[in-house]
């Protein structure tokens, strides 16, 4: 196998390889791992704040709908559920929502059963705004690791599942 182009992480990993040398806890391979991975995490998160600038539908819209439509039984939850899958304030999310609901992408609608209940639902209008949004963003994230084939990319996948199943343990 012929050896790889270096990069900057390659620099960076040899400044404190250089710095930690004398102690045998700093490993590069697990720097070298972790620094990309945060680099290709942060590059994504700069390309999907970049599509979402200039438009009325925000990144955050985005993510609200796209939870809505991906929730455990999709296309419909409640504002508790959105806001806890994506990781904000149920007053943020009622935010999120009062803006959805004026662009008419979702309804909310009080319980039958229980009136204390909400549940928020897509329109047709938020279903064909979150489906060019996905493949969009899709779009997006394959440019990123274009420069592995099918194969490395299966790889890639093999490895990091074998990590996460570590983690979980």
């Amino acid at each position: 196998m012929s050896e790889q182009p270096r990069d900057a992480v390659d620099q960076h990993v040899a400044r404190w390889a250089e710095f930690w040398k004398s102690d045998p806890v700093f490993a590069p391979e697990v720097e070298g791992a972790l620094v990309r991975m945060d680099h290709i995490l942060r590059r994504m998160r700069r390309e999907d704040a970049a599509a979402f600038a200039d438009r009325d539908f925000t990144l955050e819209d985005y993510k609200t709908l796209h939870a809505l439509m991906v929730q455990p039984y999709p296309t419909e939850a409640t504002p508790a559920q959105l806001a806890e899958a994506t990781g904000v304030t149920r007053a943020a999310m009622t935010s999120r929502l009062d803006r959805l609901a004026a662009a008419d992408l979702i309804t909310r609608e009080v319980g039958a059963a229980d009136r204390r209940r909400v549940v928020v639902r897509p329109t047709a209008t938020g279903r064909a705004v979150w489906n060019q949004h996905i493949f969009e963003g899709m779009a997006r994230e394959q440019r990123l690791l274009q420069a592995l084939d099918v194969n490395e990319l299966q790889q890639l996948n093999a490895l990091l599942r074998k990590v996460i199943r570590s983690l979980d343990e």
